[in-house]
């Protein structure tokens, strides 16, 4: 039971906290204009450019948050209230992602690694809990213990590739708040907002981590303890 707690419940409120603490700085800092009123697409145009990217589409796209790079289209992908807002939410948001197509422009070794395992960590995702229900009904010997097996790898799949999210989405940040400073978009007293936004989201891929490779542990156990009583 306690293991149980350690592995799933625990890294489960982690992530709870952290999706809590990304709305809370995000909802907060989208309320504070930059001083410059400058809008995000404007930013994100701004970094891109002072890197010598000039062929990358800025898109608008539905929702909150919803914000991403796609290196495959060359595609910065920002939600309405980033896209067209000045505050300093969106102002970090933008300039984040336009630190990813900086690290796309570059080759930075770990995002050309996260972009080989998204294949197959799209297979995993979709194939993981379906394979542990399979396991755990049928029981962690014989035919249990296949499926289990098959579902741990999936789950060590994606752990991989959330281990490797991790430094992509640390560096696409520092390059964020330092273009921002440095290309006069915010004044370096404004940066506390843009810091308290994207060290909020930076805890998101940390609390998801955490979340999986508990969820592998735990299965990784399960299978230990089924051929332990073999």
């Amino acid at each position: 039971m306690l293991i149980w707690l350690i592995l799933i419940v625990v890294p489960m409120l982690f992530g709870l906290y952290a999706q809590m603490r990304v709305m809370s700085a995000y909802n907060r800092n989208v309320q504070i204009p930059s001083r410059g009123r400058i809008t995000g697409r404007e930013a994100a145009a701004a970094v891109m450019q002072s890197a010598g990217i000039h062929d990358v589409e800025i898109v608008q796209v539905p929702g909150q948050l919803t914000d991403h790079y796609d290196p495959i289209h060359k595609r910065l992908a920002l939600s309405e209230h980033n896209y067209f807002g000045t505050s300093l939410a969106a102002l970090g948001v933008a300039a984040h992602e336009a630190g990813h197509a900086i690290q796309h422009k570059v080759g930075y070794s770990m995002m050309t690694v996260r972009q080989t395992l998204a294949p197959a960590t799209q297979i995993a995702s979709g194939a993981a809990q379906l394979l542990i229900i399979i396991g755990i009904v049928l029981g962690a010997k014989a035919a249990g213990g296949i499926f289990l097996t098959l579902g741990a790898v999936a789950l060590g799949i994606i752990c991989l590739f959330q281990l490797v999210t991790l430094p992509v989405e640390f560096d696409a940040t520092a390059r964020a708040k330092a273009q921002l400073v440095n290309l006069g978009i915010v004044d370096r007293d404004e940066m506390p907002g843009v810091n308290e936004t994207l060290d909020a989201a930076a805890l998101t891929y940390v609390a998801a981590f955490v979340a999986s490779l508990g969820s592998l542990l735990h299965i990784l156990m399960i299978l230990m303890s089924g051929r332990s009583r073999d």
